[in-house]
């Protein structure tokens, strides 16, 4: 359940960046990296690495003058998706990308998004936590569901992305 406030809409609507996909993923993956406590080691960085070449990991990459300003990265298994980590180098890079990730991944037709555990920044973006048994059923359906995050080019209009976001059924 993503929730694009107002001023992420604002900043959306304004434009002034670029989204990319699987095009900086070892950019992606040390940019979240460099912090004072990480848990991405260099095995570990080697280990995601080797999943994206096998197609298996995936980044969305938010750029602003040819600068990586944010992103997100993760593991994608059938029609589910676990996000491992994002970053941000800039206001609001980090919740860029995780919308239009969100929005790619429903267009490609995936069921979840595990992010893990939810965090006040998560849940400021309508992350929300289910019970182990929702989880559990979720996470089956979503198994045994064909996705590929390749299955359709990258939006990289805000302007849809805000459009499908808000649309209700």
């Amino acid at each position: 359940g993503v929730h694009i406030s107002r001023s992420l809409a604002r900043q959306m609507r304004r434009g002034g960046y670029e989204v990319s996909l699987n095009r900086d993923f070892a950019g992606v993956v040390d940019a979240c990296a460099a912090r004072p406590e990480t848990w991405i080691n260099g095995e570990i960085r080697g280990q995601y690495i080797a999943l994206n070449d096998l197609g298996h990991a995936h980044s969305l990459e938010v750029w602003a003058a040819d600068s990586l300003i944010g992103g997100v990265y993760g593991v994608a298994i059938g029609a589910a998706f676990f996000g491992e980590s994002m970053f941000s180098h800039a206001t609001g890079g980090s919740k860029l990308a995780l919308v239009h990730l969100v929005d790619h991944l429903r267009r490609c037709g995936f069921q979840l998004f595990d992010t893990q555990f939810i965090t006040d920044h998560l849940a400021s973006l309508g992350a929300v936590e289910i019970s182990r048994a929702s989880y559990r059923s979720r996470l089956a359906a979503a198994l045994q569901t064909p996705a590929h995050i390749a299955q359709y080019p990258l939006d990289t209009s805000p302007q849809s992305v805000l459009q499908r976001s808000t649309q209700t059924s």
